[in-house]
């Protein structure tokens, strides 16, 4: 197959059937986006055996700027000005328009991270189901530059990369444990890895029962669809600096899908989202005293301790 990057964790079966859906072509009079049918069906690879692929789509930038004018049709007006009303409803948080444009990926991730990922209740999801099918032997092994140890100052996050020995201790632990897990997940089944029965006295525990024995590194699958609207609050949190490593690579692979369905969504994503900041009235009182010419420091700020260390981060003050 050429023309894309393939995961190594697809099967031949999975590469053909990946080609027979791009191959396939119908006339249509929706809305298409030459760019992002370039990728369409394409698995863009994430972490060590994950992938996104966009399944299908509906709409365009255009068609955001149709439900804010409740409009018959794209109509004539300049690019520039569906920019602007682009810009305008991005701005104002207008998010109606937004919600009229949906997408669909296929995603392939670690279960750990599929389990951050529900609490995004805002799209329709269907799992590859262990109580029917038996899991690969696929786990998420962390490249060693993403072996951190916990953070003193930040519950939720990490501090200094793990080196030397104790990196490889860590690494060997996780290869370990994930594999003698999935080679008792098999046990249990009396299956072997190409599903035929190991010992025909036993019968082997029901799948429901025996998944419960593999570790969060296992690799799950599953479709999600949701609307632009989400789908920018989704990369909002997940594509931000701050959020996980094993979360924030599909978020990224997403946000290029993204910016070929939607280039001027994108684009005012990018300015007032991801590259804007949210001041509370402390902190833009601070900003206008600041302004004014006169010295404010934490202690006569009004403001806690962190919130003073977030408004001079936004400031880009030491």
């Amino acid at each position: 197959m050429t023309g894309y990057t393939v995961p190594m964790a697809l099967t031949d079966a999975q590469l053909a059937e990946i080609d027979a859906a791009r191959a396939e072509t119908r006339p249509t009079l929706r809305a298409t986006v030459p760019a992002l049918e370039e990728i369409l069906h394409v698995p863009l690879p994430v972490l060590d055996h994950g992938f996104v692929r966009v399944i299908d789509y509906m709409g365009d930038d255009a068609a955001v700027v149709q439900a804010a004018r409740v409009s018959y049709g794209r109509g004539t007006r300049k690019v520039s000005e569906d920019r602007g009303l682009i810009n305008y409803l991005m701005r104002h948080r207008h998010t109606t328009p937004f919600e009229m444009c949906e997408i669909k990926f296929h995603v392939k991730l670690p279960v750990f991270v599929a389990r951050q990922w529900i609490r995004h209740r805002t799209a329709n999801v269907n799992e590859y189901s262990a109580r029917y099918s038996v899991l690969d032997r696929e786990f998420y092994i962390p490249a060693p530059e993403h072996l951190a140890a916990q953070s003193a100052v930040n519950r939720q996050g990490r501090g200094a990369v793990l080196a030397g020995e104790e990196a490889a201790h860590v690494l060997a632990l996780l290869r370990d444990d994930a594999t003698r897990s999935y080679d008792h997940y098999l046990e249990m089944l009396n299956e072997t890895e190409s599903g035929e029965r190991r010992d025909p006295t036993r019968d082997g525990l029901a799948r429901e029962l025996a998944r419960m024995n593999l570790t969060v590194n296992v690799y799950t699958q599953w479709y999600w669809k949701t609307d632009l609207h989400n789908l920018l609050h989704f990369l909002s949190l997940r594509a931000d600096p701050h959020a996980q490593y094993e979360i924030r690579v599909y978020a990224d692979a997403m946000a290029e899908a993204l910016r070929r369905w939607v280039p001027m969504v994108h684009e005012a994503f990018l300015d007032y989202r991801m590259g804007a900041a949210m001041l509370s009235a402390k902190m833009l009182a601070v900003v206008r005293r600041m302004l004014a010419g006169e010295t404010v420091g934490q202690a006569e700020s009004g403001l806690g301790a962190r919130e003073w260390r977030e408004l001079m981060a936004v400031l880009d003050r030491a």
